[in-house]
């Protein structure tokens, strides 16, 4: 049966996720703490493992009840800051860190997602098999945490979330909430690096697309997807099921309008 696996939020933007048991869907239509920090730099732009790699030497924790954020470098200092409260400090010390003169921000509503028109990420679980299977150095784990998904579904094939972009492609519904897919999406650096050492797995790229389209779904329309350098799918969550609430074990099912 499928149903939802995990679900994962990225309280600040770049930095390592937590797996929550239940997670609302914001007005924005992003799932709460989901990127609801994020750090920037002197010109406004936000600091992501994209372009300052050295994000990738940190360990992150977030306690979602006290909003306290813990933080242990490659050398073993560790550092806590209840984020709301201290966010100057907290920029400082990341400043220090990052050798970057950033500021803390802060977004209760949407978050800091890339795609700020959009909404949750979407990955099966099988999906994650497949891909670590490509590399003989990646795990399902770390296949998770280089693609960042925030929902999870198991019970269904690989690259299932193929299925809800295109045209005439249908919905599906987790519980009592209705995704609709809005896009592939399209990978970056991130996916090809350790997202403990930031190292790079060589031939990433060109190996990911081989494998890629060699295990393109038949269910799947071509036309929607750009190149095949994508793995997971940009949904969207409608206004009217903003407000409800996710659960880990919820049924998952296809919704044929």
């Amino acid at each position: 049966m499928a149903q939802l696996e995990r679900l994962r939020v990225y309280p600040v933007k770049s930095l390592d996720g937590i797996d929550v048991d239940a997670a609302t869907v914001l007005d924005g239509g992003t799932l709460e703490h989901d990127r609801e920090f994020a750090l920037f730099d002197s010109v406004g732009d936000v600091v992501n493992a994209k372009r300052t790699d050295r994000v990738h030497a940190l360990a992150t924790d977030f306690d979602p009840e006290s909003g306290a954020l813990a933080v242990e470098t490659p050398e073993g200092e560790t550092e806590r800051f209840v984020l709301a409260q201290e966010r100057e400090r907290a920029a400082a010390w990341f400043g220090e860190f990052l050798d970057l003169d950033v500021s803390l921000r802060q977004d209760v509503s949407l978050g800091f997602v890339d795609r700020r028109e959009m909404g949750p990420s979407v990955v099966s679980t099988a999906t994650l098999r497949e891909f670590a299977s490509w590399f003989d150095d990646i795990s399902v784990e770390s296949a998770r945490r280089r693609l960042r998904a925030n929902v999870e579904v198991s019970g269904v094939p690989a690259f299932w979330e193929d299925r809800f972009v295109g045209d005439d492609a249908p919905a599906f519904e987790v519980g009592d909430v209705r995704f609709e897919g809005v896009k592939p999406c399209g990978r970056c650096v991130v996916p090809g690096r350790d997202p403990d050492t930031g190292a790079s797995t060589p031939n990433f790229r060109e190996q990911f697309i081989e494998k890629r389209r060699e295990t393109f779904p038949e269910w799947a329309d071509p036309d929607a997807f750009e190149h095949f350098f994508t793995s997971m799918l940009i949904a969207r969550v409608p206004d009217s099921h903003r407000g409800r609430r996710l659960n880990v074990g919820d049924p998952v099912s296809v919704l044929e309008d």
